[in-house]
């Protein structure tokens, strides 16, 4: 592998060289699920009305959190500086973001979760998707033969999937943790109970939501205290939220599968409680208790590519995250990137996005319904074949055409072509590490900003609307989608939470990012950044980035959008549309020294916020 140059960030020197781990074991489970396996003191809570600043990058020792919020990392840290380990802190962090980032995350929701283990140098994920109702079929969203238009197929019953976060919650925990679920969500409910500061973006997130919202009394009785919008510098307190987080903490996870809550739930999915005068069809959905108890977290392999000579772990299917970021990454292989021109660079880096959603479309669904070629879409023989499609005068057109990894054969495509179907773009990332080595790369979601719209009564927080990421409808109808809906069966997810490895298993960064398809990408292109273009992890993260997806045209945040850059690309043949904002991705880099490097947005959604145990000075 070659290794990126050193550079100063500020006054901080970050590498990205070779890593190891500490010498000190990380604690493991000795005694009972759901008890506590270290001796400590509950974590102090987040702040309450005054939030933490919002620091994009922090170097240090002792473990490390990065978040899209400051109140849910230093709930993290908090974990951390007691005692906890990497899945404790994430647990944290992740209860906390149900607080102060509602529309994206929650119990309502699901989501995967990659943990890296130091002591066996291995990678584990949890499959903690949200699944249709046990009645779903591939009809779930027509009606009259036709589909529901998206936007009221959104705002619905009908789009709300069995929610996954808690049990994976207590997944984690039960395999790797060392605290118990009621001891790491004080903090949360805390911060729900006592309230966090409105910032910029809640308020922004909030209005675009605001006329949806005003369609439910729960939600509008919630986000919209007194009938406005929250006040920017206000203190925005959540009790409801605050009696739940108790009331898990109480009574397990178990309540909301087969208890008092999961039958709010259900109650609220099939009469959505709509406001009578708004006029809204709120499409009951069909989810009953059978479907929460059935409900499972998967715990499976996952994927494996190899770049630069370095181990790349993702998630597999129902997840089409590792396939994808592998498959592209696979095609890159056999270019140098490190060499390449801004303007090759970024003609490559697009081309293989094109090809890999193309086969993303036509091969990955949820593995339990369909037989999804993960091993072959992984294979370097198979990305040669598509990488000898790319031409350094010439741009593919979209949507391509897939091509075959059972069968592969150089240049060829076949079948017809799928265009990518519209995937949220909310969704939050978190990523955490310990003084012990371990690592966790964790993405969940309510699918799109402000999920459903739908709030539990009484209950303080948001439904998904997970099912939307279903095709409503076959492409073609004479090829096989395997993203049609079915019973129990999980929605199709860009979500990609990335582990990477060096040669000796151990970490040299991990990360992930919101965004709905434009997840991939950005995952895709930080690693790239990082590994190839020599920038510091933080800059990795700012760095414009540019979307392709299969379309037939390519997205450009306005920092590509506005540049020369542009006019040359154009020149190749490619075409551009702007988008203002992709991705807002967290990592944590190990540097040879045994220091972490914790990496956030410098200014997407207000800014993300990195924090270490002990700050080098």
């Amino acid at each position: 592998m070659r290794r990126p140059v050193v550079r100063k960030l500020s006054v901080l020197a970050v590498s990205a060289a070779v890593v190891s781990v500490g010498a000190a074991a990380p604690p493991t489970a000795t005694t009972a699920p759901g008890t506590d396996r270290a001796p400590a003191s509950a974590p102090a809570p987040a702040a309450a009305a005054a939030a933490a600043p919002k620091v994009p990058v922090a170097v240090g020792s002792g473990g490390a959190v990065s978040s899209v919020d400051a109140d849910a990392t230093a709930a993290g840290i908090a974990v951390l500086k007691q005692g906890g380990n990497a899945v404790d802190a994430a647990v944290a962090t992740a209860a906390a973001l149900g607080v102060t980032e509602p529309y994206s995350a929650g119990i309502g929701g699901g989501g995967y979760f990659v943990y890296y283990d130091a002591r066996s140098r291995t990678v584990h994920t949890l499959d903690g998707r949200e699944t249709a109702p046990l009645s779903a079929g591939p009809d779930l969203f027509l009606e009259n033969g036709k589909p529901v238009p998206f936007a009221e197929a959104v705002s619905s019953g009908l789009s709300v999937g069995t929610p996954g976060t808690p049990l994976t919650w207590q997944n984690a925990l039960d395999k790797w943790g060392s605290k118990r679920l009621g001891t790491l969500l004080r903090p949360a409910e805390r911060l729900a109970r006592d309230g966090f500061t409105v910032d910029a973006t809640f308020r922004a997130q909030t209005a675009s939501n605001e006329a949806r919202f005003r369609y439910f009394p729960d939600t509008a009785e919630l986000f919209l205290p007194g009938g406005q919008l929250p006040v920017v510098g206000t203190t925005f307190k959540n009790p409801d939220l605050a009696r739940t987080y108790a009331e898990l903490a109480r009574e397990g996870v178990g309540t909301l599968y087969r208890g008092d809550l999961a039958d709010d739930i259900v109650d609220t999915v099939n009469a959505p409680p709509v406001d009578p005068a708004s006029g809204w069809n709120a499409r009951p959905g069909d989810l009953t208790a059978r479907d929460l108890t059935a409900y499972r977290v998967k715990s499976q392999a996952p994927t494996k590519t190899t770049y630069r000579g370095l181990g790349v772990y993702s998630m597999a299917p129902s997840s089409s995250g590792g396939t994808t970021v592998g498959e592209a990454l696979n095609i890159l292989e056999g270019t140098d990137l490190s060499a390449a021109s801004d303007t090759a660079y970024l003609h490559r880096f697009i081309e293989a996005s094109r090809i890999a959603f193309a086969d993303r479309g036509r091969w990955v669904g949820d593995p339990a319904f369909e037989s999804v070629p993960t091993r072959e879409l992984l294979s370097q023989r198979y990305a040669d074949s598509r990488a000898c499609l790319i031409k350094d005068d010439a741009v593919l057109t979209s949507p391509l055409a897939p091509g075959d990894p059972r069968d592969p054969a150089p240049c060829a495509t076949g079948g017809t072509a799928a265009p990518t179907t519209y995937e949220g773009e909310s969704t939050t990332h978190l990523t955490t590490a310990d003084k012990w080595g371990n690592v966790v790369s964790y993405t969940l979601t309510i699918e799109q900003t402000g999920g459903s719209g739908i709030t539990v009564p009484d209950r303080g927080f948001l439904l998904n609307n997970e099912l939307t990421d279903f095709s409503f409808a076959p492409a073609n109808p004479a090829v096989h989608d395997p993203n049609l809906p079915g019973p129990g069966k999980r929605p199709r997810s860009s979500m990609s939470p990335t582990i990477v490895l060096d040669g000796h298993g151990k970490p040299v960064v991990a990360l992930g990012s919101p965004g709905g398809a434009t997840i991939i990408t950005t995952v895709l292109q930080t690693l790239t950044g990082l590994l190839d273009r020599d920038l510091p992890l933080v800059d990795a993260i700012a760095a414009p980035r540019a979307s392709q997806r299969n379309a037939a045209q390519t997205e450009l945040e306005p920092g590509l959008f506005g540049s020369p850059l542009r006019g040359e690309l154009e020149a190749i043949g490619h075409s551009f549309r702007a988008n203002p904002e992709i991705g807002a991705a967290t990592a944590v880099q190990r540097l040879s020294d045994g220091k972490w490097v914790a990496a956030a947005e410098t200014v997407r959604r207000g800014g993300g916020s990195a924090m270490v145990v002990r700050p080098s000075k």
